[in-house]
């Protein structure tokens, strides 16, 4: 039986956001992916039709991490960053689409928390000083927002 167009997962939109989960005393959430392992990051997730920027950092965390982050700080950092699509991940946007643009938030947390990660999308999680989040993450734009958080505190 052929499939139908219609059977397909529709493209992922080129805006998403990045959502770095810290606490007040600076400790950073990293996660592994899954299809990628070594390669540490914050919360990342694109944003759905219809959805604010803010609802999709909040729907992006609960999914990857089961934190609720309507019950915590979420800060709309008002940074973007625009780079180029990695082509491991070039297949999941549409034809042409080369790349994306990206919000950065942050979500202050009290302390370190059990994260529930999606086993789809990752493998494990740590909480590590944003001095050293900051040196493991693989993404540029990822570590300069820890870099950033770091500006933040000492302001």
């Amino acid at each position: 039986m052929m499939a139908h167009c219609s059977d397909k997962p529709p493209y992922k939109r080129p805006v998403s956001v990045l959502v770095v989960i810290f606490t007040a005393r600076l400790d950073v959430l990293l996660l592994e992916r899954a299809d990628f392992p070594g390669f540490w990051q914050s919360v990342t997730g694109s944003q759905e039709p219809g959805e604010t920027l803010e609802q999709t950092a909040i729907r992006e965390v609960g999914e990857e991490t089961g934190i609720e982050a309507r019950l915590h700080e979420l800060q709309d950092w008002k940074k973007e960053n625009v780079y180029e699509i990695y082509p491991r991940w070039r297949h999941r946007y549409a034809p042409g689409v080369t790349h994306n643009t990206e919000h950065v938030f942050g979500l202050k947390l009290l302390s370190p928390v059990m994260v529930e990660l999606a086993p789809r999308e990752h493998r494990a999680y740590q909480w590590v000083p944003a001095i050293q989040a900051r040196q493991l993450c693989y993404s540029p734009s990822n570590a300069a927002a820890i870099s950033r958080l770091l500006l933040f505190d000492q302001a």
